[in-house]
C-alpha cells in the first residue's frame, strides 16, 4: 500500500488495497463473525449503565494478556490479573520493583494498556503522536529517555520479536510507518473496514519493529484503540489481547511469522488469526459484562 498524504488519508489506493484483503479466501466471512459478536457484545444487558467498569476490567485483563505474550509474569504472584488490578486501583505502588525488569516491563504493558483509553477519533488524526504517547507509556524506565517515544535512528536496532526476522532497516521502517500513520489518520473517517485495518497495523509494527524496544505492546495498544475508536468495539469492553494470548500465543506468533514471510498467502493466515481474536475477544468481554451484571467485580 503506497503511503498517503494527512490531508486527505482516506485515498483510494487505502480503499482498494483493504478491499483486496477482504476477498482473500475466506476473510470475508471470518470479519463478519468477529462483527456479529462484537455487536451481540455491544447489546449486552450487563452493559446498560456499567460500561465504564466493564471498559476498565477488559482494559486490565488486556493488559495482563499482553504482558504475558512479552513474557513478564511476575514470579511468585498470586494472579497477574489481580496484580493489575491493584496497579491502576493505586494499592500497589508502580515503582515497587523498579529493578525488576519483568516487573519493568508488566508495568510499562499496563500504562500503554490505560492509555489507550485517551485515544479517541481526534487523537487519531495525529497518528505519530498517538504512537510516541503510547510508546513513552510502555517503555518509560526501560529504556534511555532519547530513545523514548520515537521511532528508531540510523545505527540502532531491535532485539525483540527476532523469530519474525530481522527487524526493517531504519529507510525502510520510516516509509512503512508513514503507511500505518495513513490508516490510522483515516479511522476517524470511518471509511475502511476496521477489523483488517487494525490487523494490518498492528503486523506492520511487529514486522517493521519501528522502535528499540516495546513494538509488541504498542501494536497491541492501537489496535485496540483501533478497534474501539473504529466502531466495531465502541464500548471497549472486548479484549483483542486475549484472543491473541490464547494457546500460550503459538497462534499468534505464527500467523505474525506467516505474515513477516509476505506474499497473500501469509497475509490471509493473519487476518484469519485476527477475526478469530476479536470474535474470543468478544466472547471474553461477555465474561467481563456477565461478572459486571452479577456484581461480581469489585
Amino acid at each position: 500500500m503506497a503511503a498517503t498524504t494527512y490531508s486527505d488519508p482516506v485515498r483510494t489506493d487505502l480503499q482498494d488495497a483493504l478491499a483486496q484483503l477482504l476477498d482473500l479466501d475466506g476473510v470475508a466471512p471470518a470479519v463478519e463473525a468477529a462483527r456479529e459478536s462484537c455487536t451481540a457484545l455491544r447489546w449486552h444487558e450487563g452493559l446498560r449503565r456499567r460500561v465504564p467498569e466493564a471498559a476498565a476490567e477488559a482494559r486490565g485483563r488486556g493488559a495482563t494478556a499482553s504482558a504475558l505474550l512479552e513474557g513478564a509474569e511476575p514470579a511468585g504472584s498470586a494472579g497477574t490479573v489481580g496484580l493489575v488490578r491493584d496497579l491502576v486501583r493505586g494499592a500497589v505502588p508502580w515503582d515497587a520493583r523498579d529493578l525488576d525488569p519483568v516487573w519493568r516491563v508488566l508495568v510499562g504493558v499496563v500504562r500503554a494498556t490505560s492509555a489507550t483509553e485517551q485515544v479517541g477519533a481526534a487523537q487519531l488524526r495525529s497518528p505519530a503522536q498517538v504512537l510516541a504517547s503510547l510508546h513513552a507509556a510502555a517503555t518509560g524506565g526501560l529504556l534511555p529517555m532519547e530513545q523514548v517515544g520515537r521511532p528508531r535512528l540510523a545505527g540502532e536496532g531491535c532485539a525483540e520479536w527476532s523469530e519474525l526476522g530481522e527487524p526493517c532497516d531504519v529507510a525502510e521502517a520510516e516509509a512503512r510507518l508513514g503507511v500505518v500513520h495513513d490508516l490510522l489518520a483515516a479511522v476517524p473517517v470511518g471509511r475502511l473496514p476496521v477489523l483488517p485495518l487494525a490487523a494490518v497495523v498492528h503486523a506492520e509494527i511487529m514486522v517493521v519493529r519501528p522502535f528499540v524496544a516495546g513494538n509488541g505492546v504498542v501494536a497491541r495498544a492501537v489496535e485496540r484503540a483501533v478497534l474501539r475508536v473504529g466502531g466495531l468495539d465502541p464500548t471497549g469492553v472486548a479484549v483483542p489481547e486475549v484472543g491473541h494470548a490464547d494457546r500460550a500465543g503459538t497462534d499468534y506468533r505464527g500467523a505474525l511469522t506467516a505474515y513477516a514471510s509476505g506474499g497473500r498467502e501469509g497475509v490471509r493466515l493473519w487476518l484469519l488469526h485476527c477475526a478469530d481474536a476479536v470474535r474470543r475477544a468478544a466472547a471474553d468481554g461477555v465474561r467481563v459484562a456477565d461478572a459486571v451484571r452479577a456484581g461480581r467485580l469489585a
